[in-house]
């Protein structure tokens, strides 16, 4: 597995250089982190959604059978990696202008160890009440935004000042790929609930 994650928590700024000069490969970034830590999540929502079950903060319960967990989670998984490579591809299309403009790969890379707060942040799923998760997810993009803003500059080569309008640029368009994910996995897992398909089908 990774051995940047204690660097990007303590010293974000040392670890980006580190990164940087590694030259780390698509593939290599997604066999020693990202499928491992995009685990965290998807592994936390089975265990929460299939014991205990969702709740939106009032007295009703969304379980799921753990037969529909696991598709729910093969299907949850398969978003969360793309995200990462769709993310990537869009700092690498924001970054066009710049004459040290890194390639597609690289910027999967960057956006890769970028989520590793939100990754981090899946292990409240394991209790899925709505708004604690929502509060944990808050939390991990507030560090993400903390990495993605300490470490574009070094990553493309350019200004504090054009970092922080490319950094805010890219943050925008990531919320968005965020949000777009968290609105359907809660879609996919309360859709999943027992409850969820009774509804469908009799209302």
């Amino acid at each position: 597995m990774s051995n940047h994650i204690w660097g990007l928590i303590h010293h974000p700024d040392k670890e980006w250089r580190s990164i940087n000069e590694e030259h780390e490969t698509v593939s290599h970034l997604y066999t020693h982190h990202v499928l491992w830590y995009a685990l965290i999540p998807v592994v936390c929502s089975f265990i929460g959604t299939t014991q205990f079950g969702w709740t939106f903060g009032g007295e009703e319960v969304f379980q799921v059978s753990v037969a529909s967990g696991l598709v729910l989670g093969a299907a949850f998984y398969a978003l969360i990696l793309l995200a990462v490579a769709a993310v990537g591809t869009i700092i690498h299309w924001m970054a066009r202008r710049f004459p040290e403009r890194p390639s597609r790969a690289e910027c999967i890379v960057f956006a890769g160890y970028t989520a590793t707060p939100l990754f981090m942040s899946g292990v409240f799923a394991i209790y899925p009440v709505f708004w604690l998760c929502v509060t944990a997810v808050a939390a991990g993009l507030v560090y993400t935004a903390y990495l993605l803003y300490a470490g574009t500059p070094s990553f493309l080569g350019i200004s504090h000042k054009e970092g922080f309008i490319l950094s805010t640029s890219t943050l925008c368009m990531g919320v968005l790929v965020l949000e777009a994910l968290m609105i359907v996995a809660v879609a996919l897992w309360s859709m999943g609930s027992e409850h969820s398909i009774m509804w469908y089908f009799f209302h």
